[in-house]
């Protein structure tokens, strides 16, 4: 175990399994192992006699995060033993038979004599058992009208033999792995920040140009920051962002609730996929922290909204006080097309729904022909208007064809889409004192935002690449 950061110590490791027990899951009123998960409460029900209990919370792990002081770690957060085995035995409790489960595959088997369901809920170092689980919300139907939705919209471009293929039929939901992670720390910034007092135009009919007078402060920001539930990917593949592969758009439906996480069940995974996580904390960790500080400088901008023309942090300090890590199976469904675009070229393109809050967010493959005749055929328009109209920007007329083509691009393929995680991540502000003094007052400016601005930067996406090839060196 990799030694803590924050305290140059080992993390604390806190047994999120206790009291879990691998073989029969039994429902509390009959006894019956046959369990699912009813979508609609996400509790856990008895296929026998109906009834339905609430999913467990996992214990030992801290609730209030502005008092989480040094690292915790959940056991499921633990580094993976790469030599584990996959295969484990069951012994069946009712009829005493041994049931072969193939975590690979899958963390539940039933008993080929008593038909009894025989479960993996005790961790085993592989990857395979995560701490928390989400349970499913949104039913099969919802999510194909959702993706049936996002495509109709996008039909008119679509490649024929993906509109003649196309059927929500196949999707399917799948449980991705993804690391959870709680922060108390306590951020300082400084820098200089500007605000507008004047803006006006110099010049003659035909050329003018604008100018602005700003106010410049010297700023400073100094709080208490706790962070909850900042998520990332636990999967090499989600994290490694190709050109042949579309799963950007499964980062971008994020966030999920991760408040109403139960103490992982193996009955949770009952009827749909799951994928086992392949990377540890100490591989992700700079992921974390730097995202860690873009919620940071986002969390600062709600401190700062007179100084509209923008703020030049100089300094950026995140003092870690307490970090928490967790890993969880999220829930997905799933719609995936496979583009072959010649020997050896393809493009897997997919179609995702939160299977907690129906955020939707895909890439649909493109008639490239079509697209770009209609593009020529819109540029040659805005041509033949540019020579009639008499505008004197009249030449921005021939970026008509080109914006149209972009536009579109990006609407089907969806190739920016990414998760927010800067504004989107729960997060709270407290302890606030503020610097605000007056430097100066500039006139003339020609720009109409600061030079230099920086407070709206993120660059937690830079890092994925960095994880990627750490994870496939192992």
């Amino acid at each position: 175990m990799a030694i803590n950061p924050i305290l140059g110590q080992e993390p604390k490791i806190v047994k999120t399994d206790e009291g879990a027990k691998d073989g029969q899951n039994k429902c509390p009123k009959c006894g019956s192992t046959d369990i699912s998960v009813n979508a609609k409460t996400g509790q856990l029900r008895c296929n026998f006699c109906r009834n339905e209990f609430e999913p467990e919370k996992i214990q030992g792990m801290e609730t209030d995060i502005s008092k989480l002081e040094g690292e915790i770690m959940g056991s499921g957060a633990q580094d993976i033993v790469e030599d584990t085995q996959n295969v484990i035995t069951l012994k069946c409790s009712s009829c005493g038979a041994e049931v072969v489960v193939d975590t690979s595959e899958s963390t539940q088997a039933r008993c080929h004599w008593c038909r009894n369901t025989l479960s993996i809920n005790q961790q085993i170092p592989n990857g395979a058992v995560p701490d928390v689980v989400l349970p499913f919300h949104v039913t099969k139907d919802e999510a194909k009208q959702q993706i049936e939705k996002f495509v109709g919209k996008r039909k008119f471009f679509a490649h024929p033999k993906f509109k003649e293929e196309f059927t929500t039929n196949n999707i399917m939901g799948v449980y991705f792995p993804y690391m959870s992670v709680d922060i108390n720390s306590h951020a300082h910034f400084a820098g200089h920040g500007e605000h507008q007092v004047r803006r006006y135009t110099r010049g003659s009919r035909n050329n003018t140009k604008t100018y602005y007078d700003a106010d410049l402060y010297q700023v400073e920001r100094d709080f208490d920051l706790t962070i909850e539930g900042l998520t990332v990917e636990s999967s090499s593949d989600k994290l490694n962002k190709t050109s042949n592969k579309t799963n950007n758009v499964i980062n971008a439906i994020m966030p999920f609730d991760m408040e109403n996480c139960a103490k992982y069940n193996a009955n949770y995974l009952k009827g749909y996929t799951s994928e086992r996580r392949d990377t540890n904390v100490e591989q992700l960790r700079a992921l974390v922290d730097t995202q860690t500080k873009d919620v940071a400088r986002f969390a600062a901008n709600d401190t700062i909204k007179e100084y509209d023309r923008g703020v030049n942090w100089q300094v950026e300090k995140l003092e870690v006080k307490g970090k928490q890590w967790k890993t969880a199976y999220l829930p997905v469904w799933l719609y995936s097309y496979k583009e072959e675009k010649g020997e050896n070229n393809s493009i897997l393109h997919y179609v995702a729904v939160n299977a907690r809050t129906k955020e939707t967010m895909g890439s649909v493959p493109i008639h490239m022909p079509k697209l770009l005749g209609i593009s020529i055929l819109i540029e040659l328009l805005a041509f033949i208007l540019m020579l009639i109209v008499d505008f004197d920007y009249k030449f921005i007329f021939l970026l008509a064809g080109f914006i149209y083509f972009f536009y579109m691009y990006i609407k089907y393929r969806n190739t920016n889409a990414r998760h927010h995680y800067e504004t989107e991540t729960k997060k709270n502000i407290f302890n606030v004192n503020k610097v605000d003094k007056l430097m100066k007052h500039q006139t003339g400016l020609t720009n109409s935002r600061m030079a230099n601005a920086n407070n709206t930067r993120v660059s937690g996406q830079n890092l994925t690449e960095t994880i990627i090839n750490t994870v496939t060196k192992m």
